[in-house]
């Protein structure tokens, strides 16, 4: 049995607090994708690299992991990966095309395809590089903010394996739920196993918390989803529950909000993420205080300006409240974001929540 890693004593745990659902003097606030090509070092690191070495290199993944958090007050860092390491675990091969985005040169389109796919799977030998950058990442941190791990969540996961790359209609995947429904849950099993042991590792590693990305879920019916996606994403909490009570869980089910009852109250997770199409006060009333929520501004927003941001900002907060909120944007960064505009976001929501909760 190995030896359980020391690593320094976390010294700002408001987003933790958050997950949990208890007292804190502001709203915590962390931004999906807060690591990226917004970010002029980010660019000047990949000048010379590319994506997937970056991730690959402990040493760079931490520095880039590092690099919003040295710019801005955030409350939380979420170490740089991709959720696309999964199906390269699972012997597929993945290239990231600039401009296009990750490409799979040999999709597994047939059911006969599936011979191909590598299982179980030995994630401290496949995946022992994003270990190694979270526990790097952990130490460097010095304790100023926890560190989030993630995985993409199995639906999300099979749908790239199949369709090559994102941004279709998921006519191919969505096919295979309709036409081979066996072999989609077996596929479907196997992804979850190996994200279940991924994310353990990710623990033993250093993670203080894990967020679960299921990107495409917006593309299933309410009855899809509970048959394919809903099963594996209770699977995934659960025995990370039962191994690790004390790590919060984060899902963020990307425009699947008729899901939130349900996932609010299946035990599994602490958060719920929100992309901007709910109004916040309707998903409170949906989840009650079973979860807190996490979200959910507009990304475009940041395009706008101090004043603008601020604005929408305030609403966002007011809807919300700030009990049992960690306050993001309801997808990632754009890379066009200007700098100026998660800095604002930032210290809006730092300076209005305080004054709410003074006030109140």
């Amino acid at each position: 049995m190995t030896e359980k890693i020391e690593f320094p004593e976390l010294k700002n745990d408001v987003f933790l607090k958050a997950c949990k659902g208890e007292d804190v003097p502001y709203v915590p606030i962390w931004i999906m994708r807060q690591a990226g090509r917004y970010l002029p070092e980010f660019k000047s690191v990949r000048a010379d690299v590319d994506f997937f070495s970056v991730c690959r290199t402990p040493e760079l993944a931490c520095k880039v992991t590092l690099q919003p958090l040295d710019r801005f007050p955030l409350d939380a860092a979420i170490i740089f990966s991709d959720i696309l390491v999964v199906p390269q675990a699972m012997g597929l091969e993945v290239q990231m095309i600039p401009g296009k985005g990750p490409h799979f040169p040999n999709p597994v389109k047939e059911i006969s395809d599936l011979s191909r796919v590598k299982y179980p799977v030995n994630v401290n030998e496949e995946l022992g590089y994003v270990f190694d950058a979270l526990t790097l990442t952990r130490k460097n941190l010095q304790g100023r903010v926890p560190l989030i791990g993630f995985s993409g969540a199995p639906w999300t996961l099979m749908t790239y394996c199949i369709e090559g790359g994102g941004g279709s209609n998921m006519a191919t995947s969505k096919g295979w739920l309709y036409k081979h429904p066996k072999e989609a849950h077996e596929f479907l099993s196997k992804i979850t196993r190996v994200c279940i042991d991924y994310l353990l590792g990710q623990i033993k590693a250093g993670a203080q918390a894990l967020q679960i990305f299921d990107s495409w879920s917006n593309e299933l019916s309410p009855a899809l989803f509970k048959e394919f996606c809903l099963p594996y994403l209770v699977q995934i909490g659960k025995e990370l529950k039962a191994a690790h009570p004390e790590i919060p869980l984060i899902c963020f089910a990307k425009g699947s909000n008729f899901a939130l009852e349900d996932l609010s109250k299946s035990g599994a997770y602490d958060v719920l993420g929100l992309d901007w199409t709910i109004e916040p006060s309707v998903a409170r009333q949906m989840v009650g205080d079973r979860v807190s929520l996490q979200g959910n501004l507009d990304p475009c927003v940041l395009y706008c300006g101090d004043q603008v941001i601020r604005e929408e900002t305030e609403k966002m907060l007011k809807s919300f409240g700030t009990k049992r909120y960690i306050a993001n944007l309801g997808h990632g960064m754009h890379p066009t974001h200007p700098i100026e505009g998660p800095e604002s976001f930032v210290k809006a929501v730092h300076e209005i929540s305080e004054n709410m909760i003074k006030n109140n």
